[in-house]
């Protein structure tokens, strides 16, 4: 029953927002956000605590304005994403402005493949919306399996819609389909600042341990193709920012889980100063940290 409702509501978001005037979507919105913000939900809290790391100095008042701004970032995120398939081209244009594109349009004349990573910052779907229609690239993604899978197909369409392939994230299928993607020259985009499988790469992440996924470095090691670590935050609306930052190197020397390393200790590095720069705008809602997941097991 439960599941069944979580899928009708997603399905009245998709259908009723999508049809609201744009200034009317985001009152809504931040009207959704300040209500579970005064709730103080787990999903609050737990975001008050994980920007706590980020910002080591705020007091818990600074700590509530960050949350607050937090959740109207992240309601931000979902108006936009029930809006975006109505997106032409040119708005999409007209409203992403990305630094540095040299590395990745460079990249892609190449032919070399990219794998693009990115954190929880902003909104991930409007930067591969970008993609896909100013560049001209599609990529592919993996979407981590939703229950009731009926929703999950949900978001599987919404990105199709938006130019993207998206592999089911349970199976070893996807990184070798992702492999042969790159090895044609393609683009991957990959959420990469949590670690879903528990054998993720042990990283510093704003002084403390947290795992991330070994994908992106294994597929840059694997197939040749170039890694950029991507930052997005969300300017006066409707406009949102990207970075695109410098690619991460494959070591030349040392073992194959070395290598790994410190590459994801790189990507987490730039993942760290985007998400300093624009904590408001960091959607990490759950646990992260490894005294937190530790914290939960006991």
């Amino acid at each position: 029953m439960r599941d069944r409702l979580t899928d009708a509501l997603y399905g009245l978001g998709w259908g009723a927002v999508r049809k609201m005037p744009e200034p009317m979507a985001a009152r809504l919105g931040r009207t959704i956000a300040d209500t579970a913000w005064k709730r103080r939900g787990k999903g609050v809290l737990r975001l008050e605590s994980n920007l706590a790391r980020v910002v080591p100095d705020a007091g818990a008042e600074q700590l509530r304005e960050l949350s607050r701004a937090g959740m109207r970032s992240y309601m931000r995120y979902w108006m936009e994403s029930f809006r975006l398939p109505n997106w032409s081209r040119e708005q999409i244009e007209r409203n992403v402005r990305v630094q540095d594109s040299h590395h990745l349009i460079d990249g892609l004349a190449a032919g070399r493949g990219v794998v693009v990573a990115l954190p929880h910052l902003a909104n991930w779907d409007l930067a591969g919306a970008w993609a896909t229609r100013t560049v001209g690239v599609p990529f592919t993604t993996v979407a981590e399996r939703l229950k009731p899978e009926s929703l999950y197909d949900r978001f599987v369409a919404y990105r199709e819609s938006l130019g993207m392939e998206v592999l089911p994230h349970a199976g070893g299928a996807a990184f070798g389909t992702l492999a042969r993607r790159l090895r044609s020259g393609g683009l991957v985009c990959l959420v990469a600042d949590r670690d879903l499988s528990a054998s993720g790469v042990e990283v510093k992440y704003f002084g403390e341990t947290a795992r991330m996924p070994a994908g992106p470095a294994l597929l840059a090691q694997q197939t040749g193709a170039l890694l950029l670590p991507v930052t997005l935050w969300y300017d006066r609306a409707p406009a949102m920012n990207a970075r695109v930052h410098p690619p991460v190197e494959v070591p030349e020397a040392g073992t194959r889980a070395e290598k790994t390393s410190s590459m994801t200790q790189a990507l987490a590095d730039a993942f760290a100063t985007g998400i300093a720069e624009h904590p408001e705008d960091w959607h990490m809602l759950q646990r992260l940290w490894l005294a937190d997941l530790e914290e939960r097991r006991t």
